[in-house]
């Protein structure tokens, strides 16, 4: 038995007047400074406002949010007592919206208590919303909120089918204007949301549809997002849209390898969590596809990418992978991405452990050895091509 789970979904131009529908007393808005300065805090308060709500605004999100700043928006939410809270940004703003809507509702479970067999009863006090502010992260619709301990330096990875919002607003006017470095970084994510959640081993009817439509949508439209911008409002609305479309199948399968490794680099080498994974996919399916079990047929299929089986249709699709990267100017090896083969060395036996222990490797369709995650981040450093 399993679960297709997603929220209240409203999307399209305009999609943000619908919270001037809500019913209720106060609203308490997550999100960082950024986004006070592009005027988007704003927006959200005017249409709360025209659906007379009072609301308290926490500005403190960082990236990679910490313990430290979900207790301080707890305690800030605690003492204005809403009955909406709104996540407003990208992954790191929702999943501190997650964390501390958490912590209202159950102030008497510790944060890595949070798992996915247990009932938690949240929704008493408040309901969750989110508003996604770049087409990447996901956690607009997913389960699980990513939050980092800095006194373990590991990032805890919340997952709890109660963590699933109350409604998701996709309005392609807050991803307009983004840098093209964070849409780039942003929409492989959404990529590798969806190769993996089409590939792990939770796969499923349902997710599936999902996933190779999300897979679909980012090579057609990301090179052009990311080439030009608010210049073509039909890519920047289907990135918007396959972000959300990829993380509900991903958050109804899993992640895998690629969101292993990544997770492991990503926080000892800090580089963005949608760069380095998607940096890391093609070598992890070029990995699976020495098993011939990664489902990368179907994948193929979709892309209109010529392959006869799935050893075939791994190393086509990972070449796929490359390409889109290089139209997009993100890097192919961790070389290229800028780290010294000093830092590497010297961090390496830890990303390998680290990878070993990973929550995704739980659906990973073939699991490496140490010896074999030593071996594919020599491989993903380099750029080689993986041929074991």
């Amino acid at each position: 038995m399993w679960f297709f789970n997603f929220p209240k979904i409203i999307f399209g131009e305009d999609a943000l007047s619908w919270l001037g529908q809500i019913k209720g007393r106060r609203a308490f808005i997550v999100t960082d400074q950024v986004m006070v300065q592009l005027g988007f805090v704003d927006k959200v308060k005017e249409q709360l406002a025209s659906a007379s709500l009072e609301c308290d605004v926490f500005t403190e999100v960082e990236p990679d949010p910490s313990t430290e700043t979900v207790e301080r928006c707890a305690t800030l939410v605690s003492a204005s007592n809403p009955d909406w809270i709104i996540g407003l940004g990208g992954g790191s703003s929702m999943d501190t919206a997650k964390a501390a809507w958490f912590v209202y509702e159950r102030p008497d479970v510790p944060l890595d208590a949070i798992n996915p067999v247990e009932e938690f009863g949240l929704g008493k006090k408040a309901r969750l919303i989110t508003i996604p502010t770049t087409a990447g992260s996901g956690a607009e619709v997913t389960a699980a909120a990513v939050i980092t301990n800095h006194l373990t330096q590991t990032k805890m990875e919340l997952g709890s089918f109660e963590l699933i919002p109350y409604a998701a607003i996709i309005d392609p006017i807050f991803t307009m204007h983004m840098p093209p470095k964070l849409t780039a970084d942003t929409g492989i994510d959404v990529l590798t949301h969806a190769i993996e959640g089409y590939s792990s081993t939770w796969s499923n009817d349902f997710s599936d549809g999902a996933c190779l439509s999300a897979v679909e949508l980012v090579f057609n439209y990301l090179p052009r997002a990311v080439k030009l911008g608010a210049g073509d409002a039909e890519a920047r609305r289907k990135m918007a849209n396959a972000a959300t479309i990829g993380a509900i199948g991903m958050g109804s399968s899993h992640i895998a390898l690629a969101h292993a490794l990544g997770h492991s680099a990503g926080t000892i080498l800090h580089m963005p969590h949608g760069r380095i994974t998607g940096l890391c996919l093609p070598y992890s399916i070029e990995f699976t596809a020495h098993a011939h079990v990664g489902r990368y047929l179907g994948l193929s299929r979709q892309l209109n990418l010529n392959a006869t089986d799935e050893f075939e249709a791994g190393f086509i699709l990972a070449q796929a992978v490359r390409t889109l990267l290089t139209q997009i100017n993100n890097p192919v090896s961790l070389q290229k991405a800028g780290i010294s083969r000093e830092v590497f060395d010297s961090n390496l036996e830890e990303m390998c452990l680290r990878a070993q222990e990973d929550s995704s490797m739980i659906t990973a369709r073939r699991v490496p050895t140490f010896e074999e995650f030593h071996r594919l981040y020599e491989y993903i450093y380099a750029g080689q091509i993986v041929d074991f």
